[in-house]
């Protein structure tokens, strides 16, 4: 079976200026890849309609999903909706239900919930469990809100929906060591396991320094005969 594929792009000046952290993009890669749909390209890009357009035109047919998060709100720097319509040429146009619905869970605020309903032509909704701006699908690109909470809740709804390779398992193990002291043993397994990934991450400390090493793959028996031979190889490597 053919790798299944994902992007990952993150909305809103504040992830650029560092004023706000992106955990989404790191929570998603790891259920994608438990799912086993490999992540290929993470990006974070402005509120800027223009941008967004032209780089989803451009790497949503790279991959068989492309994820975006953030800018569904219904405050002025809130340009998503825009910026997809921009790049699959589609108009906006109201959602008629959906908007009867907003307007019914938001009597205080009517008009501005359903702003939220203004979605590009060809556009399917996808329910917001936790808040108000619903997500949308749009051939193979998912919008979902970048409120983690709210994105996380709607991420369950559409899940479903993707098709995925075997699920990714993974093995992880830290050594008091450093990243010198291992890598031969690292290539080694690599040649021995072409199939499996292997990856060190290095820390340093105080006391010294520490490596966290991490072997994924989707077939299970050829992960559990990397482990086999590894471990040994790591605990020799580490002890000399």
């Amino acid at each position: 079976m053919a790798r299944v594929t994902a992007s990952l792009v993150s909305i809103g000046n504040e992830l650029l200026s560092g004023d706000t952290i992106n955990t989404n993009a790191a929570w998603l890669g790891q259920e994608l890849e438990e799912l086993g749909i490999s992540v290929t390209l993470m990006a974070v890009l402005p509120d800027d309609i223009d941008r967004i357009g032209d780089f989803v035109r451009t790497e949503a047919p790279n991959a068989e999903y492309m994820i975006v998060t953030g800018g569904l709100g219904g405050t002025p720097d809130d340009v998503t909706r825009e910026g997809i319509s921009a790049a699959f040429e589609a108009q906006q146009a109201e959602v008629v239900d959906l908007a009867e619905r907003l307007r019914n869970r938001f009597p205080a605020d009517r008009e501005y919930a359903a702003r939220w309903a203004q979605l590009p032509t060809g556009a399917r909704p996808i329910e917001n469990p936790l808040g108000g701006a619903p997500g949308f699908v749009i051939q193979n690109v998912y919008v979902l809100p970048g409120l983690p909470a709210e994105m996380k809740a709607m991420f369950h709804v559409i899940v479903g929906e993707l098709r995925s390779e075997r699920p990714i398992s993974s093995w992880r193990r830290t050594y008091e060591t450093t990243e010198a002291r291992i890598v031969g043993v690292l290539e080694a397994m690599g040649d021995r396991y072409p199939g499996v990934l292997v990856g060190s991450y290095p820390k340093f400390h105080a006391d010294g320094a520490s490596v966290e090493v991490v072997v994924k793959s989707s077939d299970p028996d050829a992960l559990q005969a990397a482990i086999d031979w590894l471990e040994p190889a790591l605990d020799e490597a580490t002890q000399r």
